[in-house]
């Protein structure tokens, strides 16, 4: 009763050197669920890769990769007082505010940190002028050392090589003597452009999705078939009672919300097609009728009712091919919301 992910370890493995290879600088991250491989496997695998440094995303993530990576450790989230950070001088903090940056200055530690510019995302990080005052609440003051600057860019918006080049003014009129500048989600011919216009600093890509699942070809997820019941117009099944709209067959596969099967990020439905979309997909769930991410004979096959914890209830009319139990059939999942039961990467 498995959830699969397989992967063709040779070709995943050649993906992750390619990245390696045409990124100078990178810094791999692993955060949550390791983009569906587990955090202790990207750690493994970042050690492979020969480069210095991993970000993880928060400090409770430490742990899982600790012990599987030999180099800096870089947290994402920002550090604050309240938060249990371990001393240990492999740990580059996020330090997003003055006043934190007071705090860790204060401390016997003497912490290794990057200081976050604020971008148009608007989650963390330093205004112009805050960073501008960085000198001055550092003053002769020895307990932490700025390794470097980070902004982190929002996903869409077409590109924002403009907007770097905005925040490195703010950079170098802070005058923070640091030359190293971490990037997450700039294109690679942007951070191109960047250097050439700003070859005093070196811009280093913190990449993640890219990296681990960019090449979608060597992962396959796949579920078994569990049982099959041939249904009837009218025939009453599943958690809610409810009845087969037509003769078919209930497929029962491995995989639930447990899984992260059935679980979506909100959509913005910015485009017509995607509101239309939702109006269809509404309609459809009001039939008990809403799509799966189980693939059968190359269709993407309907659910029979919301999924359950571990399992799910698909609904096939009359005329398809039944799959018996022990299939397996192809799944599209998220990965970064998945977790699977096994995971199986070819030598």
């Amino acid at each position: 009763m498995s959830l699969f992910l397989h992967v063709d370890g040779p070709r995943w493995r050649a993906h992750l050197r390619s990245v390696a290879e045409r990124e100078p600088g990178l810094v791999p991250v692993a955060k949550g669920n390791g983009y569906g491989f587990g955090l202790g496997r990207l750690a493994r695998r970042t050690q492979w890769l020969g480069v210095p440094m991993l970000a993880v995303g928060t400090y409770d993530e430490i742990a899982a990769v600790a012990s599987r990576f030999d180099g800096s450790i870089m947290v994402l989230t920002p550090w604050r007082e309240f938060q249990h950070a371990p001393h240990d001088d492999r740990l580059v903090h996020t330090v997003s505010r003055l006043s934190d940056l007071e705090m860790l200055a204060a401390g016997p530690h003497r912490p290794r940190v990057v200081l976050e510019r604020a971008t148009s995302m608007l989650r963390h990080g330093m205004t112009a002028a805050e960073l501008r005052q960085v000198g001055r609440v550092l003053g002769s003051r020895t307990g932490v050392r700025v390794e470097g600057v980070t902004m982190h860019l929002p996903l869409g918006g077409g590109s924002h090589q403009s907007e770097v080049d905005r925040l490195m003014h703010d950079v170098v009129a802070a005058d923070l003597g640091v030359r190293d500048i971490y990037v997450s989600h700039l294109a690679s011919a942007e951070r191109t452009g960047l250097q050439a216009v700003w070859p005093e600093f070196t811009f280093r890509p913190r990449i993640g999705t890219d990296l681990w699942l960019g090449d979608r070809g060597s992962l396959r997820v796949t579920a078994t078939v569990l049982d099959v019941h041939p249904v009837e117009r009218g025939d009453v099944y599943g958690y809610r009672g409810r009845h087969a709209p037509v003769a078919g067959s209930i497929v029962v596969v491995s995989g639930g919300t447990a899984h992260g099967i059935g679980l979506e990020a909100p959509a913005s439905g910015s485009s017509l097609r995607n509101r239309a979309s939702s109006v269809v997909r509404g309609g459809l769930d009001a039939m008990g009728l809403v799509r799966s991410p189980y693939t059968i004979d190359g269709k993407q096959r309907l659910f029979a009712e919301p999924p359950h914890m571990q399992a799910s209830m698909l609904f096939l009319p009359a005329g398809s091919r039944t799959p018996v139990v022990g299939d397996q059939v192809d799944v599209t999942v998220r990965f970064t919301a998945t977790t699977f039961d096994k995971t199986e990467i070819t030598d």
